[in-house]
């Protein structure tokens, strides 16, 4: 397959990518959706047309933004509550979705946190969030997504991926020491590995999935980075060419609703195009070929079934 490349880049804006799209009539869900890129790609799925729900924990936080959003676009904005680390709260969410669903974008996420914690089940709470809480809303949405036809998953991860793959033996860090950025790694190398899976087992339902690196954008997801990075990755940090939020939110909202990606899935983008593969574990770009691993991808598949239930 060639490498997918497209008009937009680093620099785009998630208003450029959909300039000109019409997304009337079509539903979309954004995790996440109160804070941070998450904002921006519902706010710019709705100025395209489409009713936007943004499932929150902070419903207050949702209230406010969704009254922003649509006083801007006059679109439809609504607010539905969702803990992505409780199986109540994700279960309830689906189960009161009614109709179908055209676009999916688990957005939602927490990032290096500096002491191990666990959810009541003693999951890893990065892998429970990230992956886990998605996973289990992507196969209570899965209905929902195959009646719309044509639907979308778009599954957001992070460069981070490349500092783990899932360690399948030891995913909760039950033995081995540990370390906020790998734990990261692999719950963003679980989002990846989930888009390859999901593309192939629901390509048949007409849906597709991909992931994506956003790009390094200043929101609230760094706030423990402090008390985690090293001096000289952290003098790296504050002088990184960080994005804007609107230009942070341009690939998502490119695999989300771009008529350049109709029928494109399982793949992995960053800055509106598609990444190229890469094994070398110094490559400081691309995306690791362990993230694409078909076996991997069908493996924690079966596992995460096993843990959701």
């Amino acid at each position: 397959m060639s490498r997918i490349t497209t008009p937009f880049d680093a620099k785009s804006t998630a208003a450029d990518v959909l300039d000109g799209v019409d997304l009337t009539g079509r539903r979309a869900i954004v995790t996440g959706g109160a804070s941070g890129i998450g904002i921006e790609t519902a706010r710019a799925l709705s100025a395209a047309g489409a009713d936007v729900t943004l499932a929150v924990r902070d419903q207050e936080a949702g209230r406010r933004v969704a009254k922003e959003i649509a006083g801007q676009t006059g679109g439809a904005v609504a607010v539905a509550s969702l803990e992505l680390t409780d199986r109540g709260s994700i279960d309830a969410f689906t189960g009161g979705w009614e109709g179908p669903l055209h676009i999916l974008v688990n957005n939602a996420g927490i990032m290096a946190l500096p002491e191990p914690r666990r959810t009541p089940e003693g999951w890893e709470l990065q892998f429970a969030t990230n992956h886990l809480g998605h996973f289990r809303l992507a196969l209570g949405l899965h209905d929902a997504l195959a009646a719309a036809g044509g639907a979308r998953i778009v599954s957001v991860s992070s460069s981070a991926h490349r500092m783990s793959p899932v360690v399948f033996d030891d995913i909760h860090f039950a033995h081995r020491p540990y370390d906020g950025w790998s734990a990261y790694g692999q719950s963003k190398t679980a989002n990846v590995l989930f888009a390859v899976e999901a593309g192939r087992r629901w390509a048949g339902d007409g849906i597709t999935a991909n992931s994506l690196m956003p790009g390094g954008i200043r929101t609230g997801l760094q706030r423990h980075l402090g008390d985690t990075l090293p001096p000289d990755l952290q003098e790296l940090f504050d002088t990184y060419d960080w994005k804007t939020p609107e230009q942070g939110a341009a690939t998502s909202v490119l695999l989300a609703a771009s008529p350049l990606l109709d029928g494109v899935t399982g793949r992995y983008f960053e800055d509106c195009d598609e990444a190229a593969a890469t094994a070398d574990p110094t490559a400081g770009e691309g995306v690791r070929t362990y993230a694409l691993d078909p076996e991997a991808a069908t493996r924690l598949w079966e596992v995460s079934l096993d843990m959701v239930g």
